[in-house]
């Protein structure tokens, strides 16, 4: 919000945390859009064979069955920009969080860049 085109509303979104926490217990439609980038260059004998990057939306950090969002995306050999989104709806009782988690089976550390964003709306209880 301190950054011109960045905007939040009303009390769960915490900055500090990257938590969103529920106000009610209800429906809510999460989505995120991560652009990450590689840190390092990739090495020509680093196989690309298995790498993918999986981006989750999890309640309460647990990322089990029926209770989170995930897309998964196999990394290109050819780029060192990448973007991955998921979208969807979860049910969180009031009190419980959701926030994003990143799994990088990749061989070399990726950083999210900016421009990337999380969304929550409350779509009925």
């Amino acid at each position: 919000p301190e950054r011109e085109g960045m905007f939040h509303r009303g009390p769960g979104l915490n900055l500090t945390s990257g938590q969103y926490t529920a106000p009610l217990a209800g429906y809510y439609t999460f989505s995120t859009t991560l652009h990450i980038a590689r840190r390092e260059p990739r090495r020509k004998r680093q196989g690309c064979r298995g790498s993918r990057l999986r981006v989750l939306i999890c309640v309460q950090s647990c990322c089990q069955h029926n209770s989170h969002l995930e897309s998964v995306s196999r990394l290109e050999s050819s780029g060192d920009l990448f973007t991955i989104s998921v979208t969807g709806t979860l049910y969180l009782q009031a009190g419980q969080y959701a926030s994003v988690f990143l799994d990088n089976t990749a061989g070399s550390p990726l950083t999210v860049q900016s421009g990337s964003d999380f969304s929550a709306v409350l779509l009925g209880v």
